[in-house]
């Protein structure tokens, strides 16, 4: 049994055996038509339906998918996703970040965030110009900004600790 949630909204409970689909425990009946190793083709209810993978995030669990040009953001959990959460242990399996380092060597151009602000996942923080190029480095997770260790136009070293995180 698959839990899936569409835009952050809608939730379906998805059960797939060799013979049939149940979506909410209903049986669906679709006639699947792949195009490529992205696109498909769907007949449901007599209605038509173009679809397409545009991005997926295998550890995440997350994609894309544009299905009539209109684009929908996907979570699945399987079982064992839904077995840590009734066990109180998916929290533990969340990115907790608490630095960013420096990729590489180079210039501080802007620092984007201050102490106390609260990211999100790619949220841009800081801009880092090496070899003549602009670098924006995002978090990777959520979190709290506890210090700001750079400013504008200091120089850094690969792995100095630009930001922490509380």
């Amino acid at each position: 049994m698959y839990n899936v949630q569409v835009n952050n909204q809608v939730r379906f409970d998805i059960e797939v055996n060799s013979a049939q689909i149940s979506v909410n425990t209903q049986v669906v009946d679709l006639d699947v038509f792949k195009l490529n190793q992205s696109s498909s083709h769907v007949l449901y209810q007599n209605q038509s339906f173009n679809t397409e993978i545009v991005d997926v995030d295998p550890v995440l669990k997350t994609c894309k998918i544009k299905v009539n040009g209109s684009i929908y953001e996907v979570q699945v959990k399987d079982q064992y996703d839904q077995l840590l959460k009734q066990l109180g242990l998916d929290s533990l399996a969340a990115n907790k970040i608490t630095e960013i380092k420096a990729p590489m060597p180079g210039l501080v151009l802007n620092a984007m965030v201050q102490p106390g602000d609260v990211v999100k996942k790619g949220d841009s923080l800081l801009v880092l110009e090496a070899m003549k190029m602009e670098n924006i480095l995002k978090s990777a997770a959520e979190g709290t900004v506890k210090k700001v260790l750079v400013n504008k136009g200091d120089k850094v070293e690969k792995n100095q600790i630009l930001i922490q995180f509380e």
